[in-house]
């Protein structure tokens, strides 16, 4: 059977949204891995069509966003696994992707895991040695591709089997918010590295532009964060005498234009990270919105916290975990650096003439 449409599948995903956010607070509480979400994504053809090269940049950015608005962790799951399907689509071999194409209609789900704690992963023989650490979903994903050190130090990427709940140490993921992606530690060692698992040639990993250029879609996925807070903010001073406040009212004001432009930047990040002739400018926009995305999230959880006062902080409270699990997704890896970088790139050339960067 031919797998849904694009239009059918981001339908699907607006109708569960209410759903997926109801069992949100008891995977937080409980740190559980949303596999009942998970399984809903697959059930609609998200994780298949999504994972896919048929959606335009704009359609996943809105896929991404919309599950990431319902629960940050699934959206967490959800932009890993299509991180690991377009790896394998670009780099695998003919035998790996027609694989990649019966794993996705079959629903199975992929990761990417490349932070390690020392000595890091390495590849000997035809085996691998270490573990991965914040691996999202480990022990409950079915394929990671994960990265190893060759003999001569470069990186490698590997498939790898992320089902086996005896390698997984999810006691290491000890956060306050997003539990529910048990981004635990994951033993890889023993598992082979042979033709139908070495993925691609040493250093495609952070091939260029690929790599810095698809950040973009971790911010599309923040960006549902950022709206969720934002629409529980508005929430609360539309039922409350706050909502009467003009101090209450600028300070929402703000914060909505920062989610605005947040959405603006991402939605052209995820174009022009996805041309053809994508180079060092793609590279340099998207991670000014990274910068952008961080900035738009640390406004909206701040107003929320100004407007709403202790009571956003109750466990209860929706806010509480909406503004907790952000608060770290956020917290991607170097955000300072990739703003220098991106401010370094935009001092070198006029963005206001007619220049690629703008």
């Amino acid at each position: 059977m031919a797998p849904p449409s694009v239009t059918a599948v981001l339908a699907a995903l607006r109708h569960a949204l209410p759903a997926i956010r109801a069992r949100a607070a008891d995977l937080d509480a409980g740190g559980e891995f949303p596999a009942e979400d998970v399984a809903l994504l697959a059930s609609i053809g998200a994780l298949e069509v999504m994972a896919g090269d048929t959606p335009s940049p704009r359609e996943l950015m809105e896929a991404l966003r919309l599950v990431g608005r319902a629960n940050l962790s699934l959206g967490r799951i959800f932009e890993g696994h299509v991180n690991g399907a377009r790896l394998v689509a670009w780099y695998g071999s003919a035998e790996q992707r027609r694989t990649l194409d019966a794993d996705l209609a079959a629903g199975k789900v992929l990761g990417v895991w490349n932070t390690e704690p020392a000595p890091g992963v390495t590849i000997v023989g035809e085996r691998l040695r270490g573990a991965k650490s914040y691996a999202t979903g480990a022990g409950h994903i079915d394929i990671a591709v994960v990265t190893g050190a060759t003999a001569s130090g470069e990186k490698q990427m590997v498939l790898a089997d992320a089902a086996d709940p005896a390698r997984a140490d999810p006691s290491a993921w000890r956060v306050r918010g997003m539990k529910a992606t048990v981004s635990g530690t994951y033993d890889l060692t023993g598992l082979p590295v042979n033709p139908a698992t070495r993925l691609g040639a040493s250093g495609d990993y952070e091939r260029e532009p690929r790599f810095s250029a698809g950040a973009w879609r971790f911010t599309a996925v923040q960006l549902g964060g950022v709206e969720h807070v934002l629409t529980l903010l508005r929430e609360h001073l539309a039922a409350s005498p706050a909502g009467q406040d003009p101090i209450h009212r600028a300070r929402f004001g703000k914060a909505l234009a920062a989610t605005r432009s947040a959405y603006l930047w991402v939605r052209e990040a995820a174009e022009r990270a996805a041309a053809a002739n994508a180079g060092p400018e793609a590279i340099s926009f998207v991670l000014m919105t990274r910068g952008v995305v961080e900035e738009a999230g640390l406004t909206v959880m701040e107003a929320a916290a100004r407007s709403v006062g202790t009571r956003a902080f109750f466990v209860d409270n929706p806010l509480d975990q909406a503004c907790r699990d952000l608060a770290l997704y956020l917290r991607q890896p170097v955000p300072d650096q990739a703003l220098d970088r991106a401010a370094a790139a935009f001092l070198a050339k006029d963005a206001w003439a007619d220049d690629p960067l703008w």
